[in-house]
């Protein structure tokens, strides 16, 4: 049986229900793949909150707590202002609110290029406060030395090619990446270097079809596909984008619920019964026991 954290019912809201089942781990995402091939795909979600991993931890095999919490949750206009505290002060809520699924916490913008040794001092960090059991990194070959150094020290490193968002401003944009020679080669190079570095699995975003097909086949370490292929090893989304919870999504999201439209219909109706005194009810008051 697995769980992180025990609360007293009567006073909160979150408290993770133990099961009787393993938390799943780095190895044993690792062995899904077998011989190049996945026959169960991974499914991998973002969550920053206990309560939604709570809500998601049971589907999943992967909990992602994703820089793009800065956008998701605190309205920023990219990645690139989140910081070391909020990752690890989200990534440990995730934990807590789970025990199934693999929790893998970003490594944000300029907490890891520096050095590897820089990287490590954030990475020991985001593992010993949350308890999570990955981080993730983007870069390819730039940043192979730093998973290798990551990886034999004990971290084990999910590595993200293709569309890297904390480099928008040196790409130019968050558009389709492999489109011509030169970059569909480069980033099979990228590719290659993370899974020879050491990282147990890779984020392959927002490339062409074909060239997620081919590096999936190529590598031994599954591939994670966010706007590549079907073919890919597994998929991860933004669980606000397939919730419906954004008027605008990337080309990449299917929306599965419009959960946008249910909280605002549930707001406009609390706010008539505020208005109208409707609301409380004899059921929502307090009266003396006769």
């Amino acid at each position: 049986m697995s769980t992180t954290f025990t609360l007293d019912t009567s006073t909160s809201r979150a408290n993770p229900t133990p099961a009787p089942m393993k938390r799943l781990t780095v190895p044993a995402i690792q062995r899904r793949k077998v011989e190049g091939r996945t026959n169960e795909p991974l499914v991998m979600l973002t969550a920053y909150t206990a309560r939604q991993a709570q809500l998601l931890d049971p589907h999943c095999d992967m909990l992602l707590v994703g820089d793009s919490l800065g956008q998701v949750i605190y309205g920023l206009p990219s990645t690139l202002p989140v910081t070391l505290d909020m990752m690890i002060a989200h990534g440990a809520a995730v934990v807590r609110g789970s025990y199934h699924s693999v929790v893998l916490v970003d490594m944000p913008f300029g907490s890891y290029e520096a050095s590897p040794a820089h990287a490590f001092t954030s990475a020991s960090r985001v593992m010993a406060e949350t308890g999570c059991a990955a981080v993730k990194l983007e870069g390819g070959q730039a940043m192979a030395e730093t998973i290798s150094f990551l990886s034999r020290r004990g971290i084990p490193v999910m590595a993200h090619v293709g569309l890297t968002p904390q480099a928008v401003n040196a790409l130019g944009g968050y558009g389709a990446r492999g489109k011509s020679q030169e970059e569909h080669a480069r980033i099979m190079d990228d590719a290659k270097a993370v899974a020879n570095a050491g990282a147990f699995a890779v984020v392959l975003e927002g490339v062409m079809e074909d060239l997620a097909i081919e590096i999936t086949d190529m590598l031994d370490i599954p591939v994670i596909g966010i706007g590549a292929s079907a073919h890919c090893d597994g998929q991860v989304l933004v669980s606000e984008d397939m919730l419906g919870m954004f008027e605008r999504t990337p080309r990449f999201v299917k929306v599965y619920e419009n959960i946008a439209g249910t909280i605002s219909g549930a707001a406009e109706r609390y706010a008539a019964e505020v208005r109208n005194r409707s609301f409380p009810t004899q059921d929502q008051v307090y009266r003396p026991k006769k």
